[in-house]
């Protein structure tokens, strides 16, 4: 008997350590280069459950309880390991851990995202150490809350692994305090000993194609933040009076919107979507929705786990067009989705049924229109003899091709990359270190893996900071520690601390719970500042 990790597979990796026969793979890595999803072997599992108890989002099944949508993934987990006979690794190896005196070191992390959180849970398992966590919302947990699918409850579960660190005594929670314009840079290194920076990547790329501008067009990320209540984007006007949608890109992000578009009121009601969204798409006319990828479908960015859920969305057909090009040799996830797409592309239509179309192999030429978004010009990739340009007729264009990173005052930046020039962690100015500055999370490493591969890459910016704290080599505080409090009060400032947040999260479970529904969120600042303070 064997368990399965099924499609809500984070790559958290906490399921990892605990297998006491070391038969889950890949191990993720620090840069998020690895697999999008972990496998455990059935050969060598031993059926103790150790990772099923472990794992933050419910992703693990024993085979006798397998969810039947999740049944494919016992045959999927034997197969990863079909070519890959189970080899012993060299056990990861745990820093030391010396407690360290009270006030000795103090670090403040900007944000509260995924990374931010690992990274306060990694410094809190040293006793001693004094963190300050700052947050530009008066909510944390960044893209868990505002990112993270409404139909993906099991996902947004993560944040219990995070709670015992936010809630620990040498922790403080500063949420609705931005950090360069309530408080500067040098002012956190005047009370900090360290600075770690989680702030994600905040800003949308885009497709430099002629007609961008156009109304109508949007980027998927603020279509996203829109359904999920995120107070930058609750006012956004969404168009869905057209009948057709197109999203270019086809990462977990183009997924998540097309499920969004395509829902019923009825399917959306029963998530956390948004009220002023659920409102706004009970009158949507949208009744497909095209998403365009470049490439094959082996090359695609979304995962094998979403895209074998996006065939069991009741009443809509998936219909796979394009090139979805050739079957690879050597990529176990691109194999998958190549047999997926084929068993797609086998699929009779239903009549009545709403349409997620895969354009494969289609590259995006300009966005057409007089005032307004009329249509997408679309060319072939390879541009091999067969038919040429084309116009898919739409009024809603999302792009959905990546984030980029924006510049942080005070700290150098790699406008290329998109990040902070760093060396696992420390960030670096030249070939200097900057004394007592650190990321992690995609500032760090770019926009690249999932939730969970904040994991190893918070450890290895922490481990490393830790190391220049043994070391000597992080700069002397000269304010307090308590000195941020009497700061931000001089400026009127006003932070929300954890049990404000706790506040919040009960009114909007309270408000959830009166309408058959896992929470109804506040979405606009005022808002959320009255409920931390009831």
């Amino acid at each position: 008997m064997t368990f399965v990790i099924t499609q809500n597979c984070c790559n958290d990796a906490s399921c990892v350590p605990v297998c006491p026969v070391d038969c889950i793979r890949p191990v993720p890595s620090a840069d998020g280069s690895d697999s999008t999803m972990l496998y455990i072997d059935p050969a060598s599992c031993v059926d103790c459950g150790a990772c099923e108890a472990e794992c933050p989002v419910g992703a693990i099944y024993h085979e006798d309880e397998l969810p039947g949508p999740q049944t494919v993934f016992l045959d999927i987990n034997a197969q990863y390991f079909a070519d890959r006979p189970l080899r012993a690794r060299a056990a990861d190896p745990e820093p030391p851990r010396r407690d360290v005196e009270p006030g000795a070191l103090r670090v403040a992390i900007v944000g509260t995202g995924p990374a931010a959180c690992y990274a306060a849970t990694e410094l809190m398992r040293t006793a001693g150490v004094e963190v300050n966590m700052f947050e530009r919302l008066p909510t944390p947990f960044g893209l868990i809350r505002s990112g993270v699918a409404p139909d993906h409850q099991r996902t947004k579960g993560v944040v219990a692994l995070f709670e015992p660190a936010l809630t620990h005594p040498n922790l403080r929670c500063y949420f609705n305090v931005a950090v360069g314009e309530d408080i500067s840079h040098e002012e956190l290194l005047e009370h900090h000993h360290a600075v770690i920076y989680g702030v994600g990547a905040s800003s949308s790329r885009t497709l430099g194609i002629p007609g961008e501008e156009l109304p109508g067009n949007h980027a998927a990320a603020d279509v996203v933040g829109w359904y999920n209540g995120h107070p930058d984007h609750a006012g956004d006007s969404i168009d869905v009076s057209t009948r057709r949608a197109v999203i270019i890109g086809n990462g977990n992000v183009a997924l998540d919107v097309a499920r969004v578009l395509l829902g019923t009121t009825e399917q959306l009601a029963a998530t956390d979507i948004a009220e002023h969204a659920l409102r706004h798409l009970a009158e949507s006319r949208i009744e497909e929705v095209v998403i365009v990828g470049r490439r094959g479908v082996a090359d695609a960015a979304f995962t094998i786990g979403e895209f074998i859920a996006v065939g069991e969305l009741a009443g809509v057909d998936i219909v796979i067009a394009g090139d979805i090009g050739e079957r690879p040799d050597s990529d176990f996830d691109g194999a998958l989705k190549f047999d997926t797409a084929e068993t797609y592309a086998r699929r009779t239509p239903v009549s009545g049924n709403k349409r997620l179309v895969f354009r494969f192999g289609t590259t995006p030429v300009e966005a057409v229109g007089a005032e307004r978004v009329e249509g997408l010009r679309v060319t072939p990739t390879r541009g091999d003899g067969g038919p040429g340009d084309e116009v898919i007729e739409t009024g809603l264009i999302l792009r959905s091709v990546g984030y980029r990173g924006t510049a942080i005052p005070g700290l150098p930046f790699d406008t290329e990359r998109g990040v902070v020039p760093n060396e696992g962690g420390r960030v670096v100015a030249g070939d200097d270190a900057v004394p007592g500055v650190y990321v992690t999370g995609w500032i760090k490493r770019g926009p690249r893996g999932f939730i969970g591969t904040n994991r190893t890459c918070a450890q290895e910016t922490v481990a490393h900071l830790l190391d220049d704290f043994r070391h000597g080599r992080l700069p002397t505080v000269a304010a307090a520690g308590r000195g941020v409090d009497a700061l931000l009060e001089q400026r009127g400032v006003s932070p929300i601390d954890w049990a404000g947040w706790q506040r919040i999260e009960e009114a909007e479970r309270r408000r959830g719970a009166e309408n058959s529904r896992p929470r109804v969120k506040f979405a606009a600042v005022p808002e959320l500042i009255a409920a931390a303070a009831e």
